[in-house]
């Protein structure tokens, strides 16, 4: 199981990757959600182009990653489920809404804090908001994200499946509920309770600030609801909503040079106040 979940990863994770990609790309095509203004052309082979760096820095920094810290912790009986030694099921299940619950606060505390926000920002800062928008993150910020997240699987003792199932959940449902995709309001209604739909995620994508520090989850839709920062619509509705940031409106930030650099040549503007 241990040569497995390393030999076969990768895979796994560019398999899932590519496929929830496609669906979003297609359903954004057939049934969108809001009318584009500044198309694909522009903004995809940018944001893209980030995910690629992004991948080669992660492969750098931490060779080993999430999977293989998990399997460290097993072997040498680290972290609070290796302690507690609760049956594998419930390991997997307590293992997953953990590690879903330290993304939620780590994302809060990009926002909260101006350093960590100058990073955070380059994802909101994209002008229109589809499936590409799920993928755009700053490299020091997931670089970061890297780190508290080893530490998070270390921490509580994460089975290495749990961590693999939570790895490819995260990046299939950013894909999902960033997607400029039609859900019909009684499918999101029910969704949201299981899953964060793009409507709700939509709203943290907003201009306007208290819109901005609502709807924080990625995949799970409950830690908003239990922390109170959840937003259930824009007060404009999602039609009228600007997407980005008020600071940010330039399309010439979207090139791929400008959204490395935008922390440092703009990380004095004070628009989370």
């Amino acid at each position: 199981m241990t040569t497995e979940l390393l030999a076969y990863e990768p895979a796994l994770r560019l398999a899932a990757f590519s496929s929830v990609f496609l669906v979003m790309a297609v359903w954004e095509i057939y049934a969108p959600r809001r009318a584009t203004s500044l198309g694909r052309t522009l903004r995809w082979p940018n944001n893209l182009g980030v995910v690629v760096i992004n991948t080669l820095i992660v492969r750098v920094v931490f060779p080993t990653g999430a999977v293989a810290a998990a399997l460290m912790s097993e072997a040498n009986g680290w972290g609070l489920l290796n302690v507690w030694h609760v049956p594998q099921w419930m390991a997997l299940l307590l293992a997953v809404v953990i590690l879903d619950l330290v993304i939620y606060f780590q994302h809060v505390m990009f926002h909260a804090v101006p350093l960590l926000w100058r990073f955070h920002r380059m994802h909101h800062a994209d002008l229109e908001f589809d499936v590409t928008t799920g993928t755009r993150f700053h490299p020091i910020e997931i670089i970061l994200s890297a780190a508290i997240k080893l530490a998070a699987v270390l921490l509580i003792g994460a089975p290495a499946l749990a961590v693999l199932i939570f790895e490819i959940l995260l990046n299939a449902t950013a894909m999902f509920n960033h997607a400029n995709v039609q859900l019909p309001r009684r499918v999101d209604a029910i969704l949201r309770w299981i899953v964060v739909t793009p409507d709700m995620h939509r709203v943290h994508h907003s201009v306007v600030i208290c819109e901005t520090n609502s709807n924080y989850g990625f995949n799970l839709p409950w830690w908003d609801r239990l922390f109170g920062t959840y937003r259930d619509q824009p007060n404009g509705g999602h039609d009228a909503m600007r997407i980005g940031v008020s600071a940010i409106r330039n399309p010439e930030e979207q090139r791929l040079d400008r959204m490395l650099t935008q922390p440092f040549r703009q990380g004095d503007q004070s628009d989370q106040t």
